[in-house]
């Protein structure tokens, strides 16, 4: 968690930075579609060989503190450990509305909060899992080698965002939220539980509880300019 830190500060620091800056940029008056990337996940599918993913987003300013928010991907993500090897690939969508939470109307610079309903659909494949008999010490562990295929499962959750975007150049912007991730309903088979949903993240102990970030790179296709 300290690098998401470390990054939050880091990206309110050139948000401070450039707020001093003459506006000689400014976009205050523009209103349109901003339409993004989030280059985490190009960075992580990049390094990760266990890990495919691709993000596309976009938001539409509505009111000067109202934002319409949207984003559909894909991942591919494979787990491996001692007692199981799986993957899991399907897409997701997500759609809600962000809030400006700075005062400072000059400027397209925003600190946001928001939430977003995200919705996934996708495959989980068990290769290999070890099971456990408690009650029996001669037999101990079983390795089983059968896979299971668990295919058109889907998830429907809710996420309450914060984040910020900074306009380093014009109508260019750099972004970073925080997603604080609850399950409202999910598909299961074989009572088996969904290790990882695209979009959502990880799963945690059955509790329906997740997190996640993004850093984002985003481009404003003004529509109406006042």
């Amino acid at each position: 968690m300290s690098k998401y830190f470390i990054s939050l500060i880091s990206f309110l620091f050139i948000n401070i930075t450039l707020g001093n800056v003459s506006l000689v940029n400014d976009t205050i008056e523009k209103f349109g579609v901003r339409a993004g990337i989030d280059i985490n996940k190009i960075v992580k599918s990049a390094t990760d060989d266990d890990y495919k993913g691709l993000s596309i987003s976009g938001d539409i300013r509505l009111k000067e503190s109202f934002y319409v928010y949207s984003e559909i991907g894909n991942e591919e993500k494979q787990i491996s450990s001692d007692y199981l090897n799986s993957s899991v690939k399907g897409t997701y969508l997500k759609f809600g509305v962000n809030f400006k939470m700075n005062n400072d109307i000059r400027t397209q610079n925003i600190v946001y909060s928001g939430f977003n309903f995200g919705f996934s659909n996708f495959d989980q494949n068990i290769n290999r899992y070890t099971i456990y008999n408690s009650n029996s010490t001669y037999w101990g562990e079983s390795i089983i080698n059968e896979p299971k295929n668990l295919s058109n499962l889907n998830a429907l959750w809710v996420e309450l965002v914060f984040g910020l975007k900074t306009e380093i150049l014009n109508n260019l912007f750099l972004g970073f939220e925080l997603q604080l991730k609850s399950i409202i309903k999910q598909k299961n088979i074989q009572n088996i539980s969904n290790l990882y949903i695209p979009g959502f993240n990880k799963t945690y102990d059955s509790s329906g509880l997740g997190a996640g970030f993004s850093y984002t790179v985003s481009y404003l296709i003004p529509i109406i300019k006042k």
